[in-house]
């Protein structure tokens, strides 16, 4: 099991996944600069400062939901799908793990209860940021 990873399908980034043994010094962002959810890490050490800032006002035109999920415990299962719902593949998921959700359809299923932080853009919109769809059958998971 890989601490970073990527999720690719059709050359189209589903998903970046961050294990919670992942460490690096600095500062890195996993995600391109054109994604409209940005997820980067950081490790800083005692006595390091972040200067106090300000986010200036900007206007940004996003077309597609994306999300992070921060599984605080238990054990998911992640089920991804492409843009036409076809299942390609599984990833499980651990206390300390994180996942940013970027392109295609996704299902989750607990293994265990689980406790999951959940960020997204907003303002959401029910009605009209998602299509649900019946999940694969147990049978055709692929780990």
């Amino acid at each position: 099991m890989k601490s970073f990873e990527q999720i690719e399908y059709e050359d189209k980034t589903l998903a970046i996944v961050l294990r919670h043994e992942f460490q690096k010094d600095g500062i890195e962002f996993l995600t391109p600069s054109h994604f409209t959810q940005q997820l980067g890490y950081m490790k800083r050490g005692k006595d390091y400062v972040i200067k106090p800032h300000i986010h200036n006002a900007f206007n940004r035109s996003i077309n597609h939901t994306k999300e992070v999920l921060f599984i605080k415990s238990g054990k998911v299962r992640v089920d991804f799908y492409s843009d036409n719902r076809k299942y390609f593949k599984s990833l499980e998921l651990n206390k300390g793990d994180v996942i940013l959700l970027a392109y295609g359809g996704h299902g989750l299923y607990m293994i265990e209860e689980s406790e999951i932080i959940e960020v997204k853009q907003g303002p959401f919109a029910e009605d009209k940021d998602k299509i649900k769809f019946e999940p694969i059958d147990e049978s055709q998971v692929i780990l």
